[in-house]
């Protein structure tokens, strides 16, 4: 990997793998589930951010306890040593060997090997910060959080190197100022329910591309109910319509895609020869 994200992503379509990739008795947020993200094809590994009660961070997603560990305790309210004993539970809610890994291990695995985006960065800005550098890869990870003025002004103070985007739900009104700001604003992650929505138009995604900006773009479905490309998403892609999911984001020149099926894209895309 180059350790550029913006200069890679720019020159082709990258893929992200949504929690890693899940299946049989594989949990998603695991080392093992990475494994299997980078094995298939995938350029970006995004994960989520837990801290612990007594300050130590964690790759979990917050909230999920009783879905993924079959547990009625939260992680924020465990110790570290609590959270070393629990297990993932597989698709059948049987648990798994797959413990919850503290961040310094799942960032030490991964390093040099792909790019990063930690979710949930507004929750836990200074320690993931910390962490980050302390391990030596500012380059490889990104930031992304919704418009938060308190994470601009760390960034700006503290961290102005670190890779960040902002998310956006159906028109952008901030890149131009954050393009002023002095952190390293490298694009958006567009969220949008229909088609005509401004983020989804040829004018603003040639806008982004002549900045140098990036545009990142979801085909997951963590919810039907809640559109996040106008319908053009990895359901209708592994179901057959692949031309009308992928295809359409391809299209569009969207940078990043990110997906559940990190292998079926890939195949697509090479398919297509879309490099």
């Amino acid at each position: 990997m180059k350790n550029n994200l913006r200069e890679e992503a720019l020159s082709r379509v990258m893929i992200a793998a949504h929690r890693g990739v899940s299946g049989g008795n594989i949990p998603c947020n695991t080392i093992s589930a990475f494994d299997a993200a980078i094995n298939q094809g995938a350029d970006i590994i995004e994960l989520d951010a837990a801290c612990s009660r007594d300050g130590k961070l964690f790759v979990f997603h917050p909230g999920m306890e009783p879905a993924h560990l079959c547990s009625d305790k939260y992680i924020r309210d465990m110790t570290a040593d609590e959270i070393s004993g629990l297990r993932y539970c597989n698709q059948d809610n049987t648990p798994t060997e797959h413990g919850v890994s503290a961040m310094d291990d799942v960032l030490e695995h991964l390093k040099g090997r792909c790019y990063i985006n930690i979710d949930k960065f507004n929750e836990n800005t200074e320690l993931i910060c910390e962490t980050i550098r302390r391990h030596g890869m500012i380059d490889q990870v990104l930031a992304k959080t919704g418009f938060d003025e308190q994470v601009l002004l760390y960034l700006e103070r503290y961290a102005p190197d670190i890779p960040y985007m902002v998310m956006l739900h159906e028109k952008d009104e901030v890149s131009p100022l954050l393009m002023k700001r002095k952190i390293n604003y490298v694009g958006a992650e567009v969220i949008f329910t229909n088609e005509c929505a401004d983020v989804a138009s040829g004018s603003y995604i040639s806008y982004m591309h002549g900045n140098k900006l990036l545009l990142w773009v979801n085909a997951i479905v963590y919810d039907y109910r809640a559109i996040m490309a106008a319908g053009h998403n990895d359901d209708i892609s592994v179901a057959g319509r692949q031309e009308d999911g992928w295809g359409w984001l391809i299209s569009r020149r969207y940078n990043i895609i990110q997906t559940d099926w990190p292998l079926a894209l890939k195949c697509f895309m090479s398919r297509r020869e879309i490099t």
